[in-house]
């Protein structure tokens, strides 16, 4: 297996949130992993995180998504055990930020299919919490990108977009009943040729069918939470918030289109 680091391409503040740290992101390229044409069928699975595989997984260690980002990427604010992983943001220099941070993803990319995840996120001003996937310039395709973001200013509210070949603008936010740090809610979006659709603990609350601005390249899944001191409008003014913040993660799972349900409550019984 050899590994290419791709450094980042820092966003300017009007391209940003037409987003992205990850269009910028600095991944690394899993060559043994090759891309999946989306005729070709991606293995269903769901993960409840008894354990951290790292035969799935790869875990963000030792850089930051550029200037704007307050933290570096640790593999230690990344953990699994008894049925939940879990991704911190903690006080404490490492490298060039005060700050050190959580980031993992998938090494297989996805194609059309249902994408679930349920999770608890902290809340705090000028932190992101997200649950996404995301393919680009690292892996020497387009950026393509499917986005739920907790803006943890208001975790009442869940940001969701997509990015066709590094373009966006197409947010949307919408509420979490009860709101998103006071428990687990389930996320998911359904992706297929030419549309996605966006569900909030079963219910759904955005489509969007515009072909133009659904990707098309079959993407990495990620979870991250991260800060920064210079997207306040974005994401608010941030502060220390005097503690550790964590976002939790009690399953996520992949069904391609048409394949039965994996679990009861899984959106693709839905569909079926």
């Amino acid at each position: 297996m050899h590994l290419l680091l791709d450094r980042p391409r820092v966003p300017t503040p009007a391209s940003f949130p037409a987003r992205r740290l990850l269009a910028a992101v600095a991944v690394f390229l899993f060559t043994a992993a090759p891309a999946l044409a989306q005729d070709t069928a991606p293995k269903a699975f769901v993960e409840d995180f008894d354990k951290l595989d790292l035969g799935r997984w790869y875990v963000s260690d030792g850089w930051n998504n550029g200037k704007f980002q307050n933290c570096t990427w640790s593999k230690d604010d990344v953990r699994a055990a008894d049925g939940v992983l879990t991704i911190t943001f903690n006080k404490r220099t490492l490298k060039d930020r005060d700050y050190s941070c959580g980031e993992l993803q998938t090494k297989a990319r996805y194609g059309y299919g249902v994408y679930e995840a349920r999770l608890r996120s902290p809340a705090a001003s000028g932190v992101n919490s997200a649950f996404f996937t995301y393919i680009g310039p690292a892996q020497k395709k387009p950026h393509d990108e499917i986005d739920f973001e907790i803006l943890t200013k208001d975790p009442g509210k869940v940001q969701l977009n997509s990015y066709v070949n590094g373009v966006g603008k197409n947010e949307k936010l919408v509420a979490v009943p009860g709101g998103a740090d006071q428990g687990f809610n389930d996320y998911a979006f359904v992706w297929e040729e030419g549309r996605i659709r966006w569900y909030v603990n079963g219910e759904l609350v955005h489509t969007l069918d515009d072909p133009t601005k659904v990707p098309t390249n079959p993407s990495k899944i990620f979870f991250s939470l991260w800060g920064s001191d210079t997207f306040k409008e974005w994401l608010g003014p941030f502060s220390d918030p005097g503690k550790q913040l964590v976002m939790e993660v009690d399953r996520v799972a992949f069904t391609p289109l048409g394949e039965p349900c994996q679990f009861p409550e899984s959106v693709a019984c839905k569909l079926q």
